[in-house]
């Protein structure tokens, strides 16, 4: 959630700024975009998708979680010289770092879930066990979390209507994102009858 909403605010920064300079913005150009697809896929199948989440054990989805995590990376690798890219791939390597240092699954702590979670509910989930088959966070308490400052530690303010988790990572690929699509690429608009 957080990188969609960085995506759609850096977009429309970008285009309004340009558009207040009487320029027209144009996107980054992004090579080897099919990475992106080959992070994203195994992500969906695994989490996303009803159909084949339930279909799949917890050991194959969390090797989707590593698989689209280092098919991102070597995205931004391959796109490093973009303005913003190097932040987003310090996020990708702090969410990779935690995710593989804890068993292949972003530990989500204590107080976090306790802020998203229903209490009946959260009385009912296991330490150690994913929070859901639609999740990519395993319940954690803070001491038994590898490299605890990196994990799923925040939750957007109570006003915020949609209820999640974030990582220190997930804010850094969000403000590379952002800064990728803001950074001024715009080019002069020429208007019809202009030399």
């Amino acid at each position: 959630m957080i990188l969609l909403s960085a995506v759609l605010a850096g977009t429309l920064t970008g285009w309004g700024h340009a558009w207040w300079t009487g320029r027209a913005w144009r996107p980054p150009m992004f090579r080897a975009i099919w990475l992106v697809f080959l992070g994203f896929v195994p992500q969906f199948a695994a989490f996303y998708l009803p159909s084949t989440r339930h279909l799949l054990q917890d050991e194959f989805a969390s090797f989707s979680l590593i698989l689209s995590q280092l098919a991102l990376a070597g995205f931004a690798l391959v796109n490093i010289r973009l303005p913003g890219m190097p932040v987003l791939l310090a996020g990708l390597g702090l969410n990779l770092a935690v995710i593989l240092a804890n068993g292949g699954w972003m530990p989500l702590t204590l107080e976090a879930a306790s802020k998203l979670v229903d209490p009946s509910i959260l009385k009912e989930l296991q330490i150690g066990e994913r929070i859901s088959n639609a999740s990519k966070d395993v319940l954690l308490p803070e001491a038994g979390i590898v490299l605890p400052w990196l994990a799923d530690r925040f939750v957007p303010p109570s006003f915020f209507p949609y209820r999640f988790a974030f990582s220190p990572g997930d804010v850094l690929i969000a403000t590379g994102a952002f800064w990728m699509l803001v950074f001024d690429r715009s080019v002069p608009v020429h208007v019809s009858g202009d030399a």
